[in-house]
């Protein structure tokens, strides 16, 4: 169980539009990218993803760009990773019979690990993403002063 840089990228990049969400105004791969430090033709793979998946939208035309599909609220961190990585369609190939009773105790472990990390993941929505972002912001900020 590991943050792929695929992920954390995308993640950024969500944030991004559920921060500006609101307003209604699609963001364009270049804003996302410059605003994030994402290269911009990854950016775009991404994102292409993540629409075929039903997480964002795409309009076209010189005010065009990437918007959210839903609420940002409602868009699990879990739902994400299930679209970019495939987490739940491995798992389940990884759940193959074990060959030993050792290998039965370790698979069971990961099992449980996974599930635990699924849960997590599950409760965490875009909007507590940007919420805790938002916050960290405040923090730095006043730490500065």
């Amino acid at each position: 169980m590991e943050l792929s840089c695929k992920s954390e990228y995308a993640l950024l990049a969500l944030s991004e539009l559920a921060a500006r969400y609101q307003s209604g105004e699609p963001l364009q791969i270049r804003q996302i990218a410059a605003q994030q430090n994402i290269p911009d033709r990854y950016l775009e793979q991404l994102l292409a993803t993540l629409r075929r998946g039903g997480i964002v939208k795409s309009q076209r035309g010189a005010k065009g760009g990437y918007i959210l599909a839903r609420e940002p609220w409602k868009i699990t961190l879990l739902e994400v990773l299930v679209c970019l990585e495939g987490i739940e369609a491995r798992a389940t190939e990884e759940e193959s019979k074990p060959r030993t009773l050792e290998t039965a105790v370790v698979h069971e472990i990961w099992h449980e690990a996974r599930q635990a990390a699924n849960l997590v993941l599950q409760q965490h929505t875009l909007q507590n993403l940007c919420e805790q972002i938002a916050a960290r912001r405040q923090l730095d900020i006043m730490y500065y002063i």
